[in-house]
């Protein structure tokens, strides 16, 4: 018996515990596969996927403008629902992972339909009669307007790029946090660095494409431009295939839209029923069914109303009983959404990024010397900022925090995320100063009427831009690994998608709320805040209503925080860590 129970514990500790597999659905060794070995490719992956996205994205508003002959407002909007589209999809992509073919699979089929998209926009910008008419007038008033085959094949070849990120977003950060394994304690702490560096390998390629790249569609082509960024996406996804050997898969477990439908119509129909006051007689599975990948959770309090769906009859229809453990991962959903909802202002802000600050960096002196800066560039600080930040962040701040807190992420997520959200705060405040005074020497030089370059250095716009980078080092890296982590194990696509749904509404509400001021501040014969000519413009009031907006929005941040109750550890590998900084601290 003692050699049986030795054999067990051997061939547990050979194969990992949280129900992961090959791609033949086979158990896979812990030794072989998984961790940072797995993690590289998809780190690797990253940093070209990067380059490639934001190659195209970065540069877009001037893009518009300066080919397309778009005025300010319609640019910024066309840019804001693009990216609004391009977060919105891993929706989509989360439930086909989810439900149907697994994250691997959904992410190799969605990154095919990626490179088909890029390839089509980079024809578009490079051969007639897809391409554009070059024209030499500065304000594109004589310039002739694009055909609507043009606009057809240029902005159709947008949203097919958008279409596949809905599928590769959503998966990719999930295929890397599957490479540890819940239940070791020593797989549990890296993966706790894992979304730190994850978010340095995005911004070492959205560097090399906010500076290098957006140069060359500046002053070089958009043809080179544009196809540079699709090699960079063909590198990636090569990358990432070769790592195939070394990945650990997730099993899909059915459409988690299905399961909280399910537990939604089984609750009202028995609306008028009484809970009983024992728990354990609510319906549940068969403790056998649940183990490697699937965890049972005990049944709680909170959202008392949807416990109604365990609760037992006669009916045979299976969509009018729930076990509860599907009660409980529907209500982790739900207990995230007042989260969701008070981070899409901060997301709003992000999206002024590629729009309204490009815009004034257009109005700006860029050279240095002979060097001519191109205004979008101006994003590589946020990136150089953000992989600062995150660095000091994980090797320094980490380590001295958690001595006091003794929590191994050193603060907690909704901590790191409120300081983000003050930071937003503070960013507002600078861009609206910077640009009142940018507006003063507009008027003070009579660069008012013709809109005239401002003599005044692009630089002076560097402190926003620096400290978007610090807030993403906060906001950014919280809200995935928060959405991810709170999410149940049979969500976790989903969850992700929750912190890319935010980027999507985010830049929607940004597109919206351009449009309302615009419209508003236009009427009864006013010339409005926002114009093609920023020096007869009051972008500063529009950035002083986003200070407004982000207090607001800070305020309710801080009342939804104070009703949130963190998800339980399927495992016990937190409290591991934990009680070894306990150890530590008393030596």
């Amino acid at each position: 018996m003692n050699g049986s129970m030795s054999n067990e514990e051997e061939e547990k500790g050979l194969y990992t515990e949280d129900g992961t597999v090959d791609l033949r659905g086979k158990p896979v060794l812990r030794s072989n596969t998984g961790r940072w070995t797995a993690c590289s490719f998809i780190v690797a992956y990253e940093v070209f996927e990067r380059m490639a996205f934001y190659g195209i994205s970065t540069n877009l508003f001037i893009y518009l403008t300066t080919n397309l002959y778009q005025d300010t407002v319609t640019s910024a909007n066309n840019v804001t629902n693009w990216v609004g589209t391009i977060w919105m999809t891993p929706v989509l992509g989360a439930y086909i992972a989810d439900a149907l073919l697994g994250r691997y699979w959904t992410f190799f089929i969605a990154g095919v339909i990626y490179f088909l998209g890029m390839s089509l926009l980079t024809l578009s910008v490079s051969i007639h009669p897809l391409k554009p008419s070059s024209c030499s007038d500065p304000i594109g008033v004589q310039c002739e307007k694009p055909t609507t085959l043009q606009l057809t094949v240029f902005f159709g070849a947008l949203y097919t790029l958008a279409l596949g990120t809905g599928g590769t977003k959503p998966n990719i950060s999930t295929i890397g946090a599957d490479q540890f394994d819940e239940f070791d304690p020593k797989e549990k702490g890296q993966k706790l660095s894992f979304f730190n560096w994850w978010m340095f390998s995005i911004f070492l390629g959205t560097l090399f494409a906010n500076t290098i790249l957006v140069y060359i569609q500046d002053n070089v082509g958009w043809a080179l431009g544009y196809g540079l960024p699709t090699i960079g996406l063909v590198i990636s996804l090569m990358i990432f295939l070769a790592g195939t050997p070394f990945y650990r898969h997730k099993v899909p477990v059915g459409s988690p839209f299905m399961k909280m439908a399910k537990v939604i119509v089984a609750s009202i129909s028995k609306w008028k029923m009484d809970i009983p006051t024992d728990p354990k007689e609510l319906y549940e599975l068969d403790p056998q069914e649940y183990g490697k990948g699937k965890y049972r959770i005990n049944s709680t309090n909170d959202m008392r109303f949807l416990n109604k769906a365990c609760i037992r009859t006669t009916s045979t229809k299976s969509w009018l009983l729930c076990s509860v453990t599907q009660v409980e991962e529907t209500k982790q959903m739900f207990r995230m959404i007042p989260i969701l909802i008070v981070t899409f202002i901060p997301s709003t802000m992000i999206a002024q990024i590629g729009t309204l600050f490009v815009k004034q960096g257009t109005t700006l002196n860029r050279h240095i010397g002979t060097f001519k800066i191109p205004p979008a560039s101006l994003a590589g600080f946020v990136t150089i900022s953000m992989l600062i930040s995150v660095v000091v962040y994980d090797c320094a701040f980490v380590k001295i925090v958690k001595k006091w807190t003794r929590n191994p992420r050193g603060i907690s997520l909704l901590q790191r995320m409120g300081i983000g959200m003050i930071f937003h705060i503070i960013i507002m405040v600078v861009a609206s100063l910077t640009e009142r005074h940018r507006i003063h020497v507009a008027r003070d030089n009579g660069l008012v009427e013709n809109g005239g370059q401002v003599p005044l250095s692009i630089f002076i716009l560097l402190p926003q831009f620096i400290l978007m980078g610090v807030a993403d080092a906060f906001m950014g890296v919280a809200m995935i690994e928060f959405f991810y982590d709170q999410a149940p194990e049979s969500m976790k696509s989903l969850g992700t998608s929750y912190s890319m749904t935010t980027l999507g509404v985010g830049n929607f509400i940004s597109s919206a709320l351009l449009s309302i001021v615009s419209d508003i501040t236009s009427r009864d014969g006013h010339e409005g805040w926002i114009r093609n000519n920023l020096n007869a413009s009051h972008l500063d009031y529009y950035y002083a209503f986003f200070v407004i907006l982000n207090c607001v929005n800070f305020v309710m941040f801080l009342v939804v925080v104070r009703f949130y109750v963190y998800r339980a550890e399927v495992s016990n590998s937190m409290k591991m860590l934990e009680e070894e900084l306990v150890v530590r601290n008393t030596r």
